[in-house]
């Protein structure tokens, strides 16, 4: 079993609690991260003079050389180490012999782990980004393509006022913006170096911890030694913003499972993501919108847990903080292959743009139109609604909507009503007069689009 400690130990590790104890099972995933702080480490420490400039350079190539070999296949990690550190160390020392030992020189596995923590998440933070540009992109598609698809809107899961697949698609395209501001705003809090923290109390070596941060990309060196080993605000606020990122994929799978059943029949997903079934043949099951919707409790999960292993840990590092990382990778890949696979999903799904027409034609989502047409004509708004109101209760009545019912049966209601009561509650007539920032109309969307594409040229 090789460990970094034992000098203070007489007797053996108990075999079951050294596996307890270990991490390399799942820490051995920090090992590039872990690899190139190292490198980090002992360049600062052959600068300061700590080590020979010729230490320095046997060292990194010796680091470099693991990096390589464990990456080809030559090198295999196994529990005969404790974590990722312990394995790096013992193989650098087996290859370059004493000179290893002195990497470790003004440094502690608690800002080590720190370190490779947060070097880590940083660039999960640029993948997940990265994939919540290209759902947006998707998306972009969609809606250019769905400009004038008519569909009804909802409140309460029932038929309010129609819109167009476009301005629908356009809320998600919202949110998914947030999600990468917030991606964005986490990078910008973290992006501080703890290496050269120690163990909690700093290190009496005289380190340039300017220059390790400046080395591994990071704006500046942390300010407090024992905030820097016990933070792990950053991975709670990852773990926050990705399950936001699933709270809106979830929303977006529950409406395509909706909107794939039999009574909506608004859109057909295509078969490289869908199922069958294994005693009804005719079935076609959304299971990936489904399987998206069900992971999402998995990394709400992830949040809770680490949430809940924090509240009680008292100042610096302690061994329960081990348990960040399970818990993290595991909802980093769970948001990283949902977004992989809605995206396929989004950009094969096929959109039946007449069952939408007519389901936004039934249900009277032109009721609000027809009151903003007497509106129109002098009669007080309040007025209007209870007129349309009754509209509605006999055209429910006589099996029809306003558009069917003849001009006597109009007047019958108001003798306000005239001919063109019939364009002003037309679709095409009810979505292109919105026309204010954010509405359906059509040259409102134009507008939002063009401001959607230069934000993706620029971002």
């Amino acid at each position: 079993m090789a460990q970094l400690w034992g000098g203070r130990f007489t007797g053996k590790t108990d075999r079951t609690a050294y596996l307890f104890n270990a991490s390399i099972s799942f820490d051995q995933r920090l090992l590039e991260q872990d690899i190139r702080g190292s490198m980090a480490h002992a360049a600062m420490l052959a600068r300061q003079g700590i080590l020979t400039q010729e230490e320095g350079a046997r060292i990194s190539q010796g680091l470099n050389e693991i990096w390589e070999d464990t990456r080809q296949g030559k090198l295999t990690i196994t529990d005969e180490y404790e974590d990722v550190h312990s394995f790096v160390e013992a193989n650098l020392i087996a290859r370059i012999g004493d000179t290893g030992k002195k990497l470790h020189t003004g440094r502690s596995r608690n800002d080590q782990v720190a370190l490779d923590m947060r070097l880590y998440v940083r660039e999960e933070l640029r993948q997940v980004d990265d994939l919540l540009k290209t759902l947006l992109q998707t998306l972009l598609s969609m809606m250019e393509a769905h400009l004038d698809t008519y569909m009804p809107g909802f409140t309460h899961l029932q038929k309010a006022q129609p819109v167009t697949l476009a301005h629908h698609l356009g809320a998600y395209f919202e949110m998914l913006k947030r999600d990468r501001q917030r991606m964005r705003d986490i990078r910008q809090r973290m992006n501080f170096c703890p290496l050269g923290a120690g163990a909690l109390a700093g290190t009496t070596y005289p380190l340039d911890r300017e220059y390790t941060a400046q080395l591994l990309d990071f704006d500046g060196p942390t300010l407090n030694s024992m905030d820097s080993v016990s933070d792990r605000d950053y991975v709670i606020e990852f773990l926050a913003a990705l399950s936001v990122v699933m709270m809106h994929l979830s929303r977006f799978g529950e409406e395509i499972i909706l909107w794939n059943s039999n009574e909506y029949g608004f859109v057909e997903l295509d078969d490289a993501y869908s199922t069958g079934s294994s005693i009804m043949p005719q079935k076609k099951n959304p299971d990936i919108a489904e399987l998206v919707r069900g992971k999402t409790g998995r990394v709400y999960g992830a949040l809770m847990s680490l949430l809940t292993t924090m509240k009680g840990i008292p100042l610096a590092y302690n061994k329960d903080m081990q348990e960040d990382k399970e818990l993290t990778f595991d909802a980093i890949d769970t948001v990283k292959g949902c977004l992989t696979l809605f995206d396929g999903m989004l950009s094969t799904l096929r959109v039946h743009k007449d069952v939408m027409a007519k389901s936004a034609v039934k249900g009277f989502t032109n009721a609000t139109d027809a009151a903003d047409y007497l509106v129109g004509k002098g009669m007080p708004f309040r007025d209007a609604h209870r007129v349309i109101g009754e509209l509605v209760l006999y055209c429910i009545g006589q099996g029809k909507g306003i558009e069917d019912c003849s001009l006597a049966e109009l007047k019958a209601i108001s003798p306000m009503f005239e001919t063109d009561l019939y364009e002003a509650v037309s679709l095409k007539a009810c979505v292109d007069r919105r026309l204010t920032v954010g509405a359906p109309g059509r040259k409102a969307m134009e507008d939002v689009l063009a401001l959607y594409r230069e934000y993706l040229r620029s971002e």
